[in-house]
């Protein structure tokens, strides 16, 4: 009883600074400030001020700001017009035709960028307008652009695997590898359903393509040669043990710099722009990871993530119905905060749990960013369908319907990997890693 009146506390002082409309970050701070005020003689200022340094000095941190950095610098380049001349030639065959650029071009970008809102706005800014020429059905064109877009999420470089592994300090390498074949797997499911719908729906009556020979295709694929480059050595250079998620990050801004001086786009005000860009995103987050940090310590002076862990234990779940349990838990929590602000939020409570029940960590982290990429596009705070709004200038409502298809086949994903937990766990357990990864 006493867990639940702590718990009804921390609530009610965390919605009361948030409806204020007080940072994330700060309002982590506080709620930790008045835990240890009422649970602890310690002095709090000190214990706030150690626990912040400590975490924001972290090391592995240092690879966060850098790949916000390098999706920074390609959001500014002429990226997106070469990778739809690139992909269409190759997608316009395909049940479903071009619509699928916008699933295959989300799950290039998000393998150098990191970000589920860099990814939308890059490849919509390409997409929308070229598929809405050749009158595909919009509600299909902004249905897979949000759902495609949360892949930014899961294919490394995530900046939520990130997050994640800086809370539970799990190797961000081993993480980046679980999230690659989930990923491409979503991505696949995703078509699947496109090219499922193109075949039954009686809307879809697009453009036809003009016929192009293999030959041009191979011509037009020169475009696609350079971010398929670049997330070689990202990529490449982790799995094969030359650098540690922190170094492949800096070599990827080095890569995205020359491509931008190569296509000509590097100026000092694209420069400064991708600089400052990354700056704010990168201290948004940080500061939430240290008000998480903040509240984890405070937490624990309560007792409370060991005694809600204790009282599940009693509950005597399986390990489907605790990860059911997670999942609705984390949909409705996804409705009112961003992802990266529930994974840090809830890894103290969480994490005791996950480690009773003997449920790999590793794995669990691909697990929360599929449901934290349902919460991308879940109303009334889906970040993915705010920014859709901004393109479109759609009504909320129209988005979110047009987005739920995606959301069910994110839901079908979650019971995929379930049942199936070595498309998670295989590739990071036969990776070569350096320690420090």
């Amino acid at each position: 009883m006493e867990n639940i009146s702590i718990i009804i506390l921390f609530l009610f002082v965390m919605f009361t600074l948030l409806g204020t409309g007080v940072w994330v970050g700060l309002a982590l701070m506080g709620v930790a400030w008045v835990g240890m005020e009422l649970f602890t003689t310690r002095p709090v200022g000190d214990v706030m001020l150690t626990t912040i340094w400590s975490s924001s000095s972290s090391w592995t941190l240092t690879a966060l700001p850098l790949f916000i950095w390098m999706g920074e610098i390609l959001y500014r380049t002429r990226l997106s017009e070469d990778m739809f001349r690139g992909l269409a030639p190759w997608m316009a065959r395909l049940p479903g035709g071009l619509v699928h650029t916008n699933i295959v071009g989300c799950t290039v970008f998000a393998a150098v960028s990191g970000s589920s809102a860099a990814t939308l706005t890059t490849v919509g800014k390409m997409s929308i307008p070229e598929l809405r020429k050749r009158e595909y059905p919009e509600k299909m064109i902004i249905g897979t652009l949000a759902g495609a877009a949360t892949l930014g999420l899961m294919i490394p470089p995530s900046l939520t695997l990130i997050v994640y592994g800086v809370t539970i300090n799990e190797s961000i390498s081993k993480l980046f590898f679980a999230g690659i074949v989930p990923g491409i797997v979503l991505a696949g499911m995703f078509m699947a359903y496109v090219a499922i719908t193109s075949r039954v729906s009686s809307k879809w009556n697009p453009t036809e393509e003009p016929r192009m020979s293999f030959s041009e295709k191979l011509a037009n694929t020169r475009f696609l040669l350079p971010v398929i480059l670049l997330i070689l050595v990202v990529i490449g250079s982790m799995y094969l043990g030359f650098a540690t998620a922190t170094e492949a990050a800096a070599f990827g801004v080095i890569g995205s710099l020359i491509l931008a001086a190569s296509q000509g786009s590097l100026s000092w005000k694209s420069f400064t722009e991708s600089l400052m860009g990354a700056t704010y995103t990168s201290a948004m987050i940080a500061l939430i990871l240290a008000g998480a940090a903040f509240l984890s310590l405070s937490m624990g002076f309560t007792g409370l993530p060991r005694g809600l862990a204790d009282m599940i234990a009693t509950l005597e779940l399986s390990r489907f119905e605790l990860l059911m349990v997670l999942l609705v838990f984390y949909i409705i929590l996804g409705m009112f905060l961003d992802g990266i602000s529930s994974v840090v939020l809830t890894m103290a409570v969480v994490e005791p749990m996950i480690r009773q029940a003997g449920i790999d960590l590793i794995w669990f982290g691909i697990f929360i960013v599929v449901v934290v990429e349902m919460a991308q596009i879940t109303p009334p705070i889906g970040f993915n369908l705010f920014v859709l709004q901004g393109m479109t200038n759609y009504q909320m409502g129209f988005i979110a319907r047009a987005a739920f298809p995606m959301f069910l086949i994110m839901v079908l994903m979650v019971f995929v990997l379930i049942a199936f937990p070595e498309v998670a766990t295989w590739l990071p357990e036969n990776i070569r890693s350096r320690p420090g990864g």
